[in-house]
């Protein structure tokens, strides 16, 4: 199973950015929820975990820590800018794999694919979510939350939902992930039958039936709600 850890930036006591009536936290925090929402239900074979999956606090430290005693395979850090820019931009660590820079060129592009964003380039910096990962790590920064034209964009439902799709489409194509039977053949007359087989307080013992039905031979994926 392919566990993918996604990190909506700030929350609780630290909003991140303010201006223009948002919060940076709450912004992260949609574009995550919807971004797993994609992945677990168009995907195969897929984990996802958030952050966070409500306003609190998360210190860094306890975030990358999380990631990295869970074994993700890819870390994707969700933010909006500040400052008085425009437009999409992302980072890794300088020090890292060509296996990460591609994550990062794939998921960059396909993010632009999706949004009206200035392209402001593929960068490089010391953040401590790209330090402290084990995995390949990527830090997007979605818009700039106190300029007006990227705001404007940002308090549309629809546009999160296509930084979401742009972030999903990535994902997909840097881990090779298989699209689910249901949204290839979607729209062509086929009924589908679903069956949950389990529902647990306990994250860990999901995951436990999560890899025994998986060496059943079934496709197997965990919804968070």
């Amino acid at each position: 199973m392919v566990k993918i850890y996604i990190d909506p930036g700030h929350g609780g006591m630290d909003p991140g950015a303010v201006a223009n009536g948002l919060q940076e936290k709450n912004i992260t925090l949609q574009i995550s929820k919807e971004l797993q929402k994609i992945l677990v239900n168009e995907y195969e074979n897929v984990s996802v975990k958030l952050s966070r999956n409500k306003d609190e606090s998360v210190s860094l430290q306890k975030r990358t820590d999380a990631a990295n005693h869970w074994g993700a395979d890819l870390y994707v850090s969700i933010h909006i800018n500040a400052g008085g820019g425009t437009g999409f931009e992302s980072f890794i660590y300088p020090r890292v794999s060509q296996r990460t820079r591609t994550y990062q060129k794939l998921l960059h592009n396909e993010i632009l694919q999706q949004v009206d964003f200035t392209n402001r380039g593929e960068k490089q910096a010391n953040f401590h979510v790209l330090r402290a990962t084990k995995m390949p790590a990527i830090l997007t920064e979605n818009g700039f939350i106190d300029t007006k034209l990227d705001v404007e964009r940002l308090k549309n439902p629809r546009f999160i939902k296509k930084l979401a799709r742009g972030h999903a489409n990535g994902i997909a194509k840097a881990l090779n992930l298989s699209e689910k039977v249901e949204k290839k053949y979607s729209g062509r007359g086929n009924s589908l039958y679903k069956v949950q087989i389990g529902a647990f307080a306990n994250r860990d013992n999901a995951e436990r039936l999560a890899e025994y039905a998986l060496k059943l031979g079934f496709n197997v994926y965990i919804i968070e709600e």
